[in-house]
């Protein structure tokens, strides 16, 4: 074959390909159960296309920049509504300087992965650290490098390891409406001041390629995860706090999946955290979070109401159960359950984590101690929902 019949060839032909691949995928998934839970498959799909094209023009590792191909509209792995997920494209060998300002998030944590969403395993502990290991200046301004191992590199220094490929900067929030995020930008040492090479045809198409092959593995790798972590585990139960598989070493994680009717209620109690970031949220089978924008389908600890023996009961059910720990399931009888405890500097106990009671959901009522308390009226929970939806447009256009 020729170059010029090769030029002739769709440049989309292999994404194209891919996708119709991949929606066969979604398609034939087990635990679809009627065509809402189809819908939303083909709306995750959506979501992934969007999110593997612009990484695909971002894969370069000459000129990187900070892009969101995580975020509340190209939901993958989970996505924690509290956080903001930024990546860069990196290679070992090369040096890196990320300079920003901390703005008043609760924490705001790096790591380096491979081409596989997993860790690196860097044996220092390079590869996930939050940013209590920086130096800051009293501005909230700071620098920081990565690249290969060199002596006496200076502060802020972290090594990149052999088949590292991306950098991922995770902001999270407690309260929506008061916290700011901060501003954080990726410089290419060697690089910086010169222009990348223009893009041809034969870029493009292996743009294209690289697309495909992204969409695929996330949708393999996020339909087995579940399965690996989360599934093996009885119905309805919730495990001890443990530490995180491939991510910060600062952060526990209590996991569990739920299968609910619609007379059924989930009551979920937890003693409110010393750690400066506790959260909750729900997510569907898709392995991505539920809409945590108009619905309250999370809760954090700026969130959450506590009950006066410092407990924080939370009710997940599907029809409103009148109180303020409400968990929606927005219609789905099928999902995950996950806590995170983050920026830890303690090692967390059973102690530290949750209990779950499945309950008759007109009964939920006289198991709640504080039932009075916890009560709220539609007034209140429209005022929730929309401090929710104030909070989330600020952070998303600030």
């Amino acid at each position: 074959m020729t170059d010029i019949d090769k030029a002739e060839l769709p440049l989309t032909e292999p994404f194209l390909a891919a996708v119709a691949e991949a929606e066969k995928l979604i398609a034939g998934a087990d635990f679809i159960r009627d065509p809402h839970d189809l819908a939303e498959g083909y709306d995750y799909l959506q979501a992934g296309i969007a999110a593997v094209l612009q990484l695909s023009r971002a894969h370069g590792t000459s000129h990187p920049y900070l892009v969101t191909a995580t975020g509340p509209y190209t939901k993958m792995g989970l996505d924690n509504p509290d956080t903001l997920y930024y990546s860069a494209n990196v290679e070992a060998g090369a040096e890196y300087l990320l300079t920003g300002v901390r703005g008043s998030t609760v924490d705001l944590s790096f790591q380096v992965l491979k081409g596989d969403y997993t860790a690196s395993d860097v044996p220092n502990g390079d590869d996930a650290f939050d940013d209590r290991r920086l130096r800051i200046d009293e501005d909230g301004s700071y620098q920081l490098r990565f690249g290969p191992p060199k002596e006496n590199p200076g502060p802020n220094y972290f090594v990149l390891p052999e088949g590292a490929s991306m950098l991922a900067v995770r902001e999270v929030y407690g309260d929506w409406n008061a916290e700011r995020k901060g501003t954080i930008r990726i410089e290419r040492v060697d690089t910086i001041g010169t222009a990348p090479v223009e893009t041809g045809v034969e870029q493009l198409r292996k743009r294209y390629r690289a697309a495909g092959r992204m969409l695929l593995t996330r949708v393999h790798t996020w339909f087995n995860f579940p399965k690996w972590f989360y599934l093996n585990l009885p119905v309805n139960t919730l495990t001890e706090p443990r530490l995180t598989p491939g991510g910060l070493s600062t952060q526990y994680s209590s996991v569990g999946h739920f299968e609910l009717e619609d007379d059924q209620a989930l009551i979920i109690t937890v003693p409110k955290s010393d750690a400066p970031y506790q959260g909750f949220q729900l997510g569907s089978r898709w392995y991505i979070s539920l809409d945590y924008v108009n619905h309250q389908t999370s809760l954090n600890h700026r969130q959450a109401q506590v009950d006066p023996d410092g407990m924080i009961r939370m009710v997940v059910s599907a029809r409103n159960p009148g109180v303020a720990n409400w968990i929606e399931t927005t219609g789905r009888k099928l999902g995950i359950l996950q806590f995170r405890w983050q920026r830890v500097d303690r090692a967390m106990t059973p102690e530290d984590g949750p209990t779950i009671e499945l309950v008759p959901f007109d009964k939920v009522a006289e198991q709640l101690p504080n039932f009075e308390h916890n009560r709220i009226d539609e007034a209140g929970w429209r005022e929730r929902i929309a401090a929710r939806q104030r909070g989330f447009a600020e952070r998303m256009l600030g």
